[in-house]
C-alpha cells in the first residue's frame, strides 16, 4: 500500500474543523482505503453501503446513528440519498458527540441531497487516484501509462493493469451508473465515451457526436456532464477577458486518468504509446491533472483566441494569476503566444512544464520547468508559485 500522506493531513484537518466531511472521488481510487486509517471496518462506528449488514443497520438510520460517539464513517453514501436529512440533525446537536466522514463516488452536483440538507456543516475533500506525489518521480512512466487508479497502477504487469482497466470500464457502465438512477444504456455511454476520447484536449464541439449518435447536442451536453460529475472526465472552462479580440468560449474537454484514456484508445504497450498520434495530448492532461493536484488552485481555466493565441492553464491562486504551458518538447521556447498570454492576461508568473530535467528562465516571470522538479518541491513541501 502506497502511503498517502498528503491526503491523509487533508482529511485530519477537515475533521477538526467540520462536524461533516466528505470524501469524495471516483470508484476504487482509494477512498475505503484512506477511511479505514481513521476507524476500523469491524468498528460499530464503520458503515459500507454496499455491505448487506450495513445496510440492515441502517433500516432505522437515526436509532443507530444517535447513540455512536467519536468519528463515524458511512462508505458509498449515494446509495442512501434519505441519510442525509438525518445527517443534518445529527451534526446540529450541541455538544456534538459524534463526527461524520461521509464518501462517494459522485460530485455535488449529483449528490444534490448533501448540497440542500448539510449546507454550512459539510466541507469537501475531493481526490483522484495516486499522483506522482504519492508514487514518487521515478514511477513517472509507468504512472502516465497506467494512471492513477491503485489497481492499475500496482498491478504485476502491463496486461494485468489493461485487464483490470476493461473490468472497470465495464463494471462502471453496466453497475455503479445505474445506481446512481443513471438510465441511459451503457452500449451507448461507451460509445459517447469513446467519441470524447478521440477529443481529449480539444475544444468541445457538441454537435459531431450528437450527429455520430443520433440524438440532440443537450442530450451529448448531458451525457459529458454525467461523465465529469462521476469524475471520469475534466471540463475545463475558458477564461474570458475584456479584450479586443475574439475568444474561444467553449470548454476544452480531458481524461481525468491516462490510463482509461489509453485503454479507451486501445494502446496496450508503453513503446505504443509514444507512437500513438494522441501521446502529445496525453501528456498534456497527464501533466494538467498532476499540476491542479500539486499546486490547489483556487480557480483552474485555459485561455485562448480565434487568432491561434492560447495558454494551456490560468491558474488563480491567493489573489495570484500563474499561467501554465505544458510542453512535451527537449527545449521549450518563448513563443508568440506567450508573450501575447503575458500581456493580455497580466500574469504574475508564467511556467512551462516539460519532460525534461533541467530548469531555466526563458524572460522576466518565464521560467522552464520539469516535471520532476515541480514534483519534488511539492514532495518537499516547497512553494512552487
Amino acid at each position: 500500500m502506497i502511503a498517502r500522506m498528503r491526503t491523509i493531513a487533508d482529511i485530519k484537518t477537515a475533521l477538526e474543523r467540520s462536524r461533516a466531511v466528505a470524501l469524495l472521488g471516483p470508484r476504487q481510487c482509494g477512498k475505503t482505503t484512506l477511511a479505514r486509517q481513521f476507524v476500523s471496518p469491524d468498528s460499530p462506528n464503520y458503515f459500507d453501503l454496499e455491505d448487506p449488514l450495513s445496510l440492515a443497520r441502517l433500516d432505522e438510520a437515526m436509532t443507530a446513528l444517535r447513540g455512536l460517539t467519536g468519528l463515524v464513517v458511512i462508505d458509498e453514501v449515494q446509495r442512501r440519498p434519505d441519510l442525509f436529512p438525518i445527517l443534518r440533525v445529527l451534526t446540529d446537536r450541541e455538544p456534538l458527540p459524534a463526527r461524520f466522514l461521509i464518501l462517494g463516488s459522485a460530485s455535488p452536483a449529483l449528490l444534490r441531497q448533501s448540497s440542500e440538507s448539510l449546507a454550512g456543516r459539510l466541507e469537501i475533500v475531493s481526490i483522484g487516484g495516486l499522483s506522482l506525489v504519492d508514487t514518487g518521480m521515478d514511477s513517472h512512466e509507468t504512472h502516465w501509462f497506467r494512471g492513477g487508479f491503485p489497481l492499475s497502477f500496482l498491478a504485476a504487469n502491463d496486461a494485468d493493469s489493461a485487464a483490470w482497466r476493461k473490468n472497470f470500464i465495464q463494471t462502471f457502465l453496466e453497475r455503479d451508473l445505474p445506481q446512481l438512477g443513471i438510465t441511459t444504456p451503457a452500449p451507448t455511454l461507451f460509445r459517447f465515451w469513446t467519441m470524447l476520447a478521440h477529443y481529449h484536449g480539444q475544444v468541445w464541439n457538441a454537435a459531431e457526436p450528437a450527429r455520430s449518435l443520433g440524438v440532440s447536442e443537450s442530450t451529448i451536453r448531458r451525457y459529458l456532464d454525467l461523465l465529469e460529475g462521476v469524475f471520469m472526465v475534466r471540463q475545463l472552462q475558458p477564461w474570458h477577458e475584456n479584450l479586443k479580440k475574439r475568444q474561444v468560449k467553449s470548454p476544452k474537454v480531458y481524461f481525468r486518468d491516462s490510463g482509461l484514456l489509453h485503454q479507451i484508445l486501445g494502446i496496450r504497450k508503453p513503446d505504443d504509446l509514444l507512437t500513438h498520434p494522441k501521446c502529445g495530448a496525453s501528456w498534456e492532461g497527464y501533466v494538467m491533472e498532476e499540476l491542479i493536484t500539486i499546486l490547489r488552485p483556487d480557480e483552474a481555466y485555459f485561455w485562448g483566441t480565434h487568432a491561434g493565441a492560447e495558454i494551456d492553464l490560468l491558474l488563480f491562486k491567493g489573489g495570484r494569476r500563474i499561467g501554465v504551458e505544458i510542453k512535451r518538447a527537449d527545449a521549450p521556447r518563448l513563443t508568440p503566444s506567450v508573450r501575447i498570454a503575458l500581456t493580455d492576461l497580466g500574469l504574475d508568473r508564467l511556467l512551462v512544464i516539460y519532460p525534461g530535467e533541467k530548469r531555466y528562465s526563458l524572460a522576466e516571470q518565464v521560467d522552464v520547468l520539469p516535471l520532476s522538479v515541480l514534483t519534488a518541491e511539492a514532495m518537499s513541501g516547497i512553494p512552487v508559485t
